[in-house]
């Protein structure tokens, strides 16, 4: 147990001195390791571990290609997005955005290789972070897109029932679902 403890302080040590780490950690360079990124993990995890850092660096990660193209790109991303929603407790996050936005964004990620799971995935995010209308809108989103128009329909309504907010939201989402729009919010209502 020492020998451990001592490796990880040893690690603590290297990474809070090691400024190209650092730096990315704070969103402001882009690390030299391009596909691996352990480094900058480790730092958010033995550091603070929170949401806010978590999903700074996750976006950072999807510019760097288009998942829907890029596999390898896919399966990277959903290994990090797997790896922060294991790492942040849902009773201490539930009610931050940060959250809520890597819970949605890997169940998008998720609908990319398996439905069945991303759709398990929308549900935990929906549980969790219940309070924000963007949550329900991309189940919503993504039901729709399955062909599952009753199912996005109570989705939606659930949300209103559930103080959701913002409520502009899901008034939009319902009236574009009721207009048999695809996207049920537009990249300028979003």
């Amino acid at each position: 147990i020492t020998s451990i403890m001592n490796r990880v302080r040893n690690l603590k040590n290297k990474y809070r001195n090691e400024e190209n780490i650092t730096d990315e950690f704070n969103c402001t360079k882009i690390s030299a390791d391009t596909t691996d990124n352990s480094g900058t993990v480790n730092q958010i995890m033995m550091t603070r571990n929170n949401p806010e850092d978590w999903l700074c660096f996750l976006l950072k990660l999807e510019k760097k290609g288009v998942p829907q193209m890029d596999v390898s790109l896919l399966n990277r991303l959903i290994g990090r997005y797997s790896q922060a929603v294991t790492a942040l407790p849902a009773e201490k996050y539930c009610q931050d955005e940060s959250y809520a936005r890597i819970l949605v964004r890997f169940a998008e990620l998720k609908a990319l290789q398996d439905p069945e799971e991303a759709r398990d995935q929308f549900h935990l995010a929906r549980l969790n972070c219940k309070k924000f209308a963007f949550v329900h809108v991309a189940f919503a989103q993504f039901e729709l897109s399955q062909e599952n128009e009753k199912k996005c329909k109570q989705i939606l309504q659930k949300a209103v029932e559930c103080s959701a907010v913002p409520l502009e939201l899901l008034e939009t989402a319902l009236r574009n679902f009721h207009l048999k729009k695809k996207q049920l919010l537009s990249d300028e209502e979003k």
